[in-house]
C-alpha cells in the first residue's frame, strides 16, 4: 500500500470514529431539554434534544433505535442530515474501495459484471428500502416519497450537474469531432471545445435510455386512466425490472462475447463480429485508434494504465504487412494467436469467457511491467511485493465491503427519519429535500472521481467517465428500481409519482438520445445537461402542486 493511499485510508477512519462519537455523544448527554421517546418529559429522557430558537410545544420525535438522536428543530434535523449523509458517503467510499481491491484479487468476470455494479448502488438501495418498511402503511406512504425523492435525485444529478462538470473539466480542442487529448486552447468556446468518447460509451448510453422500460409500464394504469390495474402493472414492472438487471449483469460480464467455441477452438464469427464493432469508419482496417477503442472498451483491472502501451504491443503482434493498419485477416490472426497463447498457458476449463478476460487482464499485466521495466529498470520487487501483500489486500477488501456495507444498512434508515422530521419542521416536501440532499451523500464519492477523472483531459478518460455515469443511472433504472417497486407491491401502497417518472424519463431520454447517437459533446452541450437540473424541480413542483399530479 502506498503512503497516499495509507493516509487517506486511515483518515477516512478518522473521520468516522468522530461521527460515531458525536452521535453517542448527542445521544446520551444530558440537557435542558432532553428526549427519549419523542415526548417532552424531563424527569427521566437522557437523549439530547438539539437547540433551536424555537421548539412547539406539542412536538414529538422518536429516537431511531431507540438510542440515536432525534429533534424536531429546523437545525438540529439539519445537523442530523449532515452526520448521516457523511456516514452514508463514508459507506459509499468503503464499498467503493473495497469492490476496486476484490476486483484487482479475482479479476473482471463475474467480479466487474455482477459485484461490482451491485455494491456501487448497495446504498441508494438500502435507503430506498427503509424509506417505507416500518410504521404502518399510511406512514409509509408519506414516508416512501423519500425513497423515490433519492431515485430521482440521483439520476438526474448523475445526468446533468455531473456530466455538464465533466465536459467543462475535460474539455480539449475540437478537430475535426474528435478531441485533441491535453490540448485546450480555445478555452471555454461552446462549438469548438469540448470532450470526445468511443463508440462503446454509445453502447452504454442506449443501454441506458432502454432501462427506463420499468418506468413506462408502471405508469400504463396513469396513462390509460385506470384504477383497477396499478397493483397489477407494479408487478408486471418489478418482473420487467428485475428481468432487466440479470441481463444487464451478464451484459458486463461478456461484453466482449465468448471468443472461443465449445470445443475450445477461436470462434472465428464472434471475431469477425468485435472486428466490425471496432471498425468505427468500416474501411476495413483498424487504426492506432480504433485498437485504442477496444483496449478501453475490454477495461482492464484498472482504468487509464498503459492503453498506448497496450495499443502499441497489439500494432506490434497483429500488423503482419507492417503498414501500421490490421485489416480484417490480421485482426483474426492475431486474435487467434492469442487465443492459442492462453490456451497452452491454463489448465482447461469450461468457462471459455471467464478465461478470456483473464488472459486479456494477464496481457494487460504483462504490458504494466513491460512498462515499469523501461521506465525503472526493474520488476523482480514489485513482483515479491504483490505476492506478499495478496493476502492483506484479500482481507483488506472484505473489511471494506462488510464494514461499509454495515455503515450503509445502520444508519440509512436513521437518515430517512432526519429527512423526514426535517421536512415536518420546514413544511418542505420530503422529496425535494431527498431529491437534493440524499444523493449528495450517496454518490459523492462516485462524482468526485469521475470529475478528477475526466479533468485529465484525455479521449479514453473522458469515455470511461461517461460509461460509468451511464452504467450508474442504468443500475438506478433497474437495481433500486426493483427495490422501490418491490416496497411498494409487498405493502400494497399506492403508485402516485407521476411527475416523478416524467422528469427521471426526460433526463434519461434527453441525454441518453444525445449520447447514442454522437461521440462529440461541444461545450454548450453541458449547459444544456446542467440546466436540466433546475428544470426538473419546476417541473415536479408545477406537476405536484399547481397541477395537482400527486
Amino acid at each position: 500500500m502506498s503512503s497516499s493511499s495509507s493516509s487517506s485510508f486511515y483518515y477516512s477512519h478518522y473521520t468516522l470514529f468522530l461521527s460515531f462519537t458525536l452521535l453517542i455523544l448527542c445521544g446520551h448527554l444530558h440537557a435542558r431539554d432532553p428526549v427519549s421517546d419523542g415526548v417532552h418529559n424531563a424527569s427521566n429522557d437522557t437523549f439530547l434534544r438539539l437547540p433551536s430558537n424555537e421548539v412547539e410545544p406539542d412536538s414529538t420525535c422518536e429516537p431511531t433505535y431507540g438510542f440515536l438522536p432525534c429533534t424536531t428543530t429546523v437545525f438540529g434535523n439539519m445537523f442530523l442530515i449532515l452526520v448521516y449523509g457523511f456516514l452514508m458517503y463514508t459507506a459509499a467510499t468503503y464499498l467503493s474501495a473495497g469492490s476496486e481491491l476484490l476486483l484487482e484479487i479475482l479479476g473482471p468476470g463475474i467480479v466487474g459484471g455482477l459485484f461490482l455494479p451491485i455494491l456501487g448502488a448497495l446504498p441508494d438501495a438500502l435507503l430506498i428500502l427503509v424509506s417505507g418498511l416500518s410504521g404502518t402503511n399510511e406512514t409509509a406512504q408519506s414516508q416512501v416519497s423519500v425513497g423515490m425523492g433519492l431515485l430521482a435525485g440521483s439520476t438526474v444529478m448523475l445526468l446533468t450537474i455531473i456530466w455538464g462538470t465533466c465536459v467543462i473539466v475535460g474539455k480539449c480542442d475540437l478537430e475535426g469531432s474528435i478531441a485533441i487529448d491535453s490540448r485546450d486552447t480555445r478555452g471555454f468556446h461552446l462549438t469548438s471545445s469540448g470532450v470526445s468518447t468511443d463508440i462503446w460509451t454509445s453502447y452504454s448510453a442506449r443501454i441506458m435510455v432502454f432501462s427506463v422500460l420499468p418506468f413506462l409500464i408502471v405508469q400504463l394504469p396513469q396513462l390509460l386512466n385506470s384504477t383497477s390495474g396499478r397493483h397489477f402493472a407494479v408487478l408486471i414492472a418489478l418482473v420487467v425490472s428485475i428481468c432487466l438487471l440479470i441481463v444487464y449483469c451478464l451484459y458486463q460480464q461478456r461484453a466482449l462475447g465468448r471468443l472461443l467455441t465449445e470445443n475450445g477452438e477461436p470462434n472465428v464469427k464472434i471475431i469477425e463480429k468485435l472486428f466490425d464493432t471496432i471498425d468505427e469508419n468500416k474501411d476495413g482496417e483498424l487504426s492506432q485508434g480504433e485498437l485504442k477503442a477496444l483496449v478501453i472498451g475490454i477495461q482492464f483491472e484498472e482504468v487509464d494504465l498503459d492503453h498506448d502501451d497496450a495499443v502499441i504491443k497489439i500494432m506490434k503482434d497483429f500488423d503482419v504487412s507492417g503498414d501500421n493498419r490490421v485489416d480484417k485477416k490480421e485482426f483474426i490472426g492475431g486474435t487467434c494467436r492469442w487465443i492459442q497463447k492462453a490456451k497452452g498457458s491454463r489448465v482447461a476449463s469450461g468457462d471459455d469467457g471467464a478465461h478470456t478476460m483473464k488472459f486479456l487482464s494477464d496481457f494487460h499485466d504483462e504490458t504494466r511491467r513491460e512498462h515499469d521495466l523501461l521506465d525503472v529498470g526493474g520488476q523482480n520487487d514489485e513482483v515479491e511485493e504483490g505476492v506478499g501483500n495478496a493476502r492483506w489486500t484479500s482481507i483488506k477488501a472484505v473489511l471494506l465491503l462488510v464494514l461499509g456495507s454495515f455503515i450503509a444498512a445502520a444508519f440509512a434508515d436513521p437518515l430517512v427519519d432526519a429527512v423526514n422530521n426535517f421536512s415536518d419542521a420546514t413544511s418542505i416536501p420530503a422529496f425535494f429535500i431527498s431529491f437534493i440532499a440524499l444523493p449528495l451523500a450517496t454518490n459523492s464519492s462516485e462524482a468526485v472521481s469521475a470529475i478528477i477523472f475526466a479533468s485529465r483531459d484525455k479521449r479514453q478518460t473522458a469515455s470511461l467517465t461517461f460509461s460509468e455515469l451511464y452504467g450508474a443511472v442504468t443500475m438506478n433504472n433497474v437495481l433500486c428500481l426493483s427495490v422501490f417497486l418491490a416496497l411498494v407491491y409487498a405493502r400494497g401502497l399506492t403508485w402516485d409519482f407521476s411527475s416523478e417518472v416524467l422528469v427521471i424519463l426526460i433526463v434519461c431520454i434527453v441525454m441518453g438520445g444525445i449520447a447514442s447517437f454522437r461521440t462529440t459533446f461541444p461545450l454548450w452541450t453541458s449547459i444544456v445537461a446542467i440546466l436540466l437540473y433546475p428544470f426538473s424541480l419546476a417541473l415536479v413542483y408545477v406537476l405536484d402542486y399547481v397541477f395537482g399530479w400527486s
